[in-house]
């Protein structure tokens, strides 16, 4: 099954805990703390493999968790780090997060990093000082990135088909290459974008056969608007154009209604060169329909072929091959997001249903990796929050002995 568009779910993995161990040996009085910090969560990665064609496997597993990193022990051992995840999608993967571009996977073997593992919680050897030579506090490992993605597969091809419902692309596609579409004589038999690779004369070139365009496909008629992302990759198009018309339509009608949809659909499918086939020169009449639609389409080099018997194939492709050696890949280029820094407060405080809200990657991140069971980790977790000049901001915002204030998941009960 053929699956272009997919949604994944990706988790890195959490952080390691850092260890709370003192060294207790025979004849070592003075041991001190020696817990070991946490191991770093496993990162997610996507890599662009040249030997899948779809998004399936995608869509039936949607769900992608990379492993947490593994807890620090005593005499100063950190953690291992838990195990990466490589998620492999076709060459020609557009990768979205938030309706926004990430990345654009052209490139065969290309890694991009999509979820990073959270870091290693300290161990209690870390907060050792001279002042405070036996802390018993440890941090919890810091939670992995979580994200959505959409991908989107472009198939990657040098000549596209493109015509009308039964106009005979599927049956020239079997013709010039070893590909077996299915073929019948009604229109919408292929439901999938078919690919063929075409020796011809010690050369090879990827053909793609683009199913489903009718008039108001840019629009979401029929099913061409699902597959027209596919011709952007092409370096050349063919046009197939059916010399016994189509939908009551002549030729010429149905040629100029394929060019509006691609021009609808993107500006830069008009700058790709394009070579005219009127197909099914075999049919009874043909002749005089060739001329009347060259009548309509001059300065148009047309070719005529019959793609059942194989007239005409070769001149085709004879002018396929020396439009290859210079045509270019002309595509709607949207350039890749970079991640911006931008200055963005520690924290604010929003006052939500009776509850006090404070908010703040900073802050957040302090509560995910405080072990509120630790009472030295609870007074240090007060004081920084005093020293942010959270609990100042809280007063102005007329917060009461009793209230409920939320950091991150956690709740707290406010006392002064």
């Amino acid at each position: 099954m053929f699956i272009d568009k997919a949604r994944i779910f990706i988790t890195a993995g959490r952080g390691g805990a850092g260890c709370i161990s003192f060294r207790r040996e025979k004849f070592v009085p003075m041991g001190g703390p020696d817990g070991g910090n946490g191991g770093k969560g496993g990162d997610v990665y996507l890599e662009a493999n040249p030997h899948l064609t779809t998004l399936l496997d995608l869509s039936y597993r949607p769900h992608y968790r990379a492993a947490d990193g593994q807890a620090g022990q005593g005499s100063n051992k950190f953690g291992r780090g838990g195990a990466d995840v490589i998620i492999k999608v076709p060459v020609g993967t557009v990768v979205r997060r938030s309706g926004e571009m990430l990345a654009d996977m052209k490139e065969s073997g290309r890694m991009m990093l999509v979820a990073a593992g959270g870091r290693g919680g300290r161990g209690n050897q870390s907060f050792k000082t001279s002042r405070h030579t036996a802390p018993r506090l440890a941090e919890k490992g810091e939670p992995g990135e979580q994200v959505t993605l959409d991908l989107e597969l472009k198939l990657i091809a040098d000549v596209g088909l493109v015509g009308f419902p039964n106009a005979g692309k599927s049956t020239f596609l079997s013709r010039i290459s070893a590909a077996r579409p299915k073929i019948a004589d009604y229109p919408f038999t292929t439901l999938t974008p078919n690919l063929g690779v075409v020796h011809f004369k010690e050369k090879q070139f990827v053909v793609a056969d683009i199913p489903g365009l009718i008039e108001g496909a840019h629009e979401g008629k029929g099913i061409g608007d699902e597959f027209l992302r596919h011709v952007q990759r092409t370096r050349v198009i063919i046009h197939l154009v059916d010399m016994t018309g189509f939908d009551g339509k002549s030729p010429a009608e149905n040629y100029r209604i394929i060019n509006k949809e691609l021009a609808s659909y993107s500006k830069m499918l008009t700058k790709k060169t394009m070579l005219v086939a009127a197909n099914k020169m075999d049919v009874t009449d043909a002749v005089a329909a060739l001329a009347a639609f060259k009548r309509h389409v001059k300065g148009k080099k047309v070719f005529p072929i019959s793609a059942v018997t194989g007239k005409g194939v070769d001149a085709l492709l004879s002018a396929v091959l020396k439009v290859l050696n210079t045509a270019t890949s002309h595509e709607d280029v949207v350039p890749e997001t970079v991640r911006k820094y931008v200055y963005e407060p520690d924290f604010t405080v929003v006052k939500k249903d009776d509850v006090f809200v404070i908010q703040g990657a900073r802050v957040e991140k302090l509560a995910a990796m405080t072990d509120f069971n630790q009472e030295e980790a609870l007074r240090r977790f007060q004081n920084i929050l005093k020293k942010m000049g959270i609990e100042k901001v809280l007063a102005e915002r007329g917060v009461r002995v009793g209230d409920i204030v939320r950091v991150g998941g956690f709740e707290f009960v406010y006392e002064k």
